[in-house]
């Protein structure tokens, strides 16, 4: 009985992981077929622009429905918007190919152990979003925190040392203030062409809030994490997170409240551009 039981919690969650990608429809935006070589922005912007109406329509939940190229080809008829300041509520978005099924399945041979490293990578996806919930920015002091939910998964690390670490409460639900990093406007490994704001944790031990454990993992001695942001529309950015230069996952940023203030300026073309937008100016 208790095996059949515990057989049973884990298919109701594979069944939820499963359901969580698969009831979302794929977004009403235009994209380019795929291209070998890479995807010319510059020419896809052109030919094939992101209204604001297209823009409007986004939603973070989109993007796991999306190829890796897919959610590359919007993330390069973009621009950075105003860095932002507050909290935002975070996704994880790992990169999938053409089948809907993570990259990392698609390299190891055999349709069986594809089918099992996708499913680990899934698992690990949906941990990384049950335990983190997104990002503070300062942005006065260009500086940012990451909000975690449970500090059970770095005990190995932290032990039973959790005094001092800070708590910000949102939407009524705590969250510890962990891994800093600085806020500046720097060019897109991505898209070279104009600029994305950039989420660095390379000097993390020099920012206030710091701790050793379990900061430094991903500062210049741990991963050297280095995330880039655009802003799809008010309230709502997509990024990119890179560890030390080559590119891991998608992630996803957004803030209610924000997206529901700035919706008429976005739509009268009233965009605040605090990065170098390039000379190809995206479509209003």
């Amino acid at each position: 009985m208790k095996r059949f039981l515990l057989l049973l919690v884990a298919f109701v969650a594979i069944v939820a992981v499963v359901l969580y990608f698969r009831r979302v429809a794929r977004p009403d935006v235009p994209f380019a077929k795929h291209s070998t070589p890479a995807m010319d922005f510059a020419r896809l912007e052109h030919t094939l622009p992101l209204s604001v109406e297209d823009r409007m329509t986004l939603q973070p939940q989109h993007m796991a429905t999306l190829t890796q190229e897919e959610v590359d080809q919007i993330y390069g008829r973009l621009t950075a918007g105003p860095i932002p300041d507050g909290a935002f509520d975070g996704d994880l978005v790992f990169p999938r190919g053409a089948d809907g099924e993570t990259r990392l399945g698609e390299i190891i041979p055999g349709r069986l152990k594809a089918r099992f490293a996708n499913f680990a990578v899934r698992k690990t996806e949906f941990l990384g979003r049950t335990l983190w919930k997104g990002k503070v920015f300062y942005r006065q002091a260009r500086l940012l925190r990451n909000r975690i939910d449970d500090l059970s998964v770095l005990k190995p690390i932290l032990g039973d040392n959790t005094a001092g670490i800070e708590k910000i409460s949102v939407a009524g639900k705590d969250a510890y203030l962990l891994f800093p990093a600085k806020l500046y406007c720097g060019q897109s490994l991505l898209d070279g062409r104009r600029e994305s704001v950039i989420i660095d944790y390379s000097f993390t031990d020099e920012l206030p809030g710091y701790r050793a454990e379990p900061d430094s993992l991903g500062g210049r001695d741990g991963l050297r994490i280095r995330d880039e942001i655009r802003m799809v529309r008010p309230g709502f950015y997509l990024g990119r997170a890179y560890l030390n230069r080559i590119f891991g996952l998608n992630f996803t940023l957004y803030n209610a409240q924000q997206a529901d203030a700035g919706a008429a300026d976005f739509r009268a073309g009233k965009v605040a551009e605090d990065c170098w937008v390039g000379t190809q100016r995206a479509q209003r």
